[in-house]
């Protein structure tokens, strides 16, 4: 068999596992060994062990539980509650304030988190019944929330910007501030449409005529401004070369947890047995999501797939940018099927040498490719954040929340095109604060 025909074959195997609902991890593993035992026999499976615990073997990795826990911690106390109630005081009196709130309140606490699904739930508890109970539409409530959480993925410190950081051995404070820009663009961007739709069709403007004083709108900060020094604090030594990814993680994480337990009183232990359960299962899933990548790029590498698609997309006689709306595509077709981090462990080392080649920066090309897994994230037919959003709030429909969500898809093309036309939106930071990349 030639390679593409090998290639064809493990692609529907993968996709008929995933669509008969395998988990992520083994449908990787069992495609894998499966398609080493038919090529070189049942001999192959003594390097399989070796390989799948080889891209565990980085301590990098260590700051993916500690960023996890961070957000965990702040979603399972008050504090995205008391989040969300300051930026309320502050918008409402913009058309839509109430959406702007929930959507700056998603973009502070994906800094936090890392995590889009975490996001969508902590953020969306309190936001959507607030929302509905106001007025607005279920499909503006719903679909906002769910645009919103994708941010998790962009926004600084991002669990998928460590993961493309280990996958291409890129600097991770470097990716940091590739992503701080283009995440307060994509922020403005949401905005923007969400004021525009919400003046355009009469939304949310009753609650104009509500008016806080600067006192009261002063009184809700104190008890965020600790977590916003937390994601300041991590920053400056990152960028700084204080610390290392790991330990300001895990520093971090430390924090968030003092200062729930100090600011909200929550003293009890037992209060903390599902924050550190719910961590560990997210951290585990995800460690055999990078491990099982590890034996399948071992797998496609060993059966030329990788060399022969990095050389036929190489050969292409096109021009760069015909290129990268190709790989553009490629990425958008994985999102669909595929989470964020599964799909830049596969396709990042296959497509790094591809864009460097063709003359484009790979830090640059982190954040492009993290906006198309955005997109991934509110479409069908996997569309994480949907049925996220449809989990804690089943009154409303799938229909409803995709609808909402969609004109936000229109909002990350637009990024994605901006960044292609203006590339030192997510460059000029990095440069500025590391120099240049060589």
């Amino acid at each position: 068999m030639t390679p593409m025909l090998w290639g064809a074959g493990v692609l529907v195997a993968l996709l008929f596992l995933l669509g008969i609902g395998t988990p992520i991890a083994f449908a990787l593993g069992f495609v894998s060994i499966a398609a080493l035992i038919l090529a070189d026999g049942w001999g192959s499976l003594s390097i399989l062990g070796e390989t799948f615990f080889g891209g565990l073997a980085s301590f990098g990795l260590v700051s993916i539980p500690m960023f996890i826990l961070m957000g965990a911690a702040v979603a399972s106390s008050p504090a995205g509650k008391d989040l969300y109630e300051a930026l309320d005081r502050w918008l409402n009196r913009v058309p839509g304030g109430l959406v702007l709130s929930n959507l700056g309140a998603c973009s502070i606490f994906a800094a936090l988190s890392g995590s889009s699904p975490a996001t969508c739930a902590a953020i969306g508890k309190m936001g959507i019944p607030e929302m509905t109970k106001r007025g607005y539409p279920n499909e503006t409530a719903a679909g906002s929330i769910a645009a919103g959480g994708t941010l998790g993925i962009l926004i600084p410190p991002s669990i998928t910007m460590i993961v493309y950081g280990i996958a291409t051995e890129t600097s991770i404070g470097r990716l940091f501030l590739a992503g701080l820009l283009p995440g307060a663009l994509l922020t403005a961007l949401f905005m923007a449409w969400t004021i525009f739709d919400c003046r355009r069709r009469g939304i949310g403007l009753n609650a104009l005529g509500r008016r806080f004083s600067f006192r009261e709108r002063f009184a809700a900060l104190p008890r965020v401004l600790p977590f916003l020094g937390i994601i300041a604090a991590i920053l400056f030594v990152l960028y700084g070369g204080i610390a290392t990814p790991s330990e300001a993680a895990g520093v971090g994480a430390l924090f968030c947890l003092i200062f729930v337990a100090v600011i909200y009183r929550l003293w009890r232990l037992s209060l903390y047995n599902s924050l550190f359960r719910d961590t560990l299962k997210e951290s585990v899933m995800i460690m055999m999501i990078i491990g099982a990548s590890e034996l399948f790029s071992f797998a496609l590498s060993s059966l030329f797939i990788t060399q022969t698609i990095a050389e036929w997309i190489a050969g292409l006689d096109v021009n760069a940018w015909v290129l990268m709306a190709i790989i553009n595509v490629f990425l958008l077709f994985a999102g669909f099927f595929l989470p964020p981090v599964a799909v830049i462990l596969m396709t990042a080392p296959i497509l790094l040498p591809i864009i460097i080649q063709a003359g484009f920066d790979p830090y640059w090309f982190a954040v492009v490719l993290t906006i198309n897994m955005e997109i991934g994230l509110i479409t069908p037919p996997v569309g994480l954040n949907l049925y996220v959003i449809n989990g804690i709030a089943p009154n409303i429909t799938l229909g409803e929340i995709l609808r909402g969500s969609l004109p936000y898809v229109g909002c990350m093309v637009a990024a994605i095109v901006l960044l292609c036309l203006m590339p030192g939106i997510a460059l000029w930071l990095p440069n500025l604060v590391m120099g240049t990349a060589l």
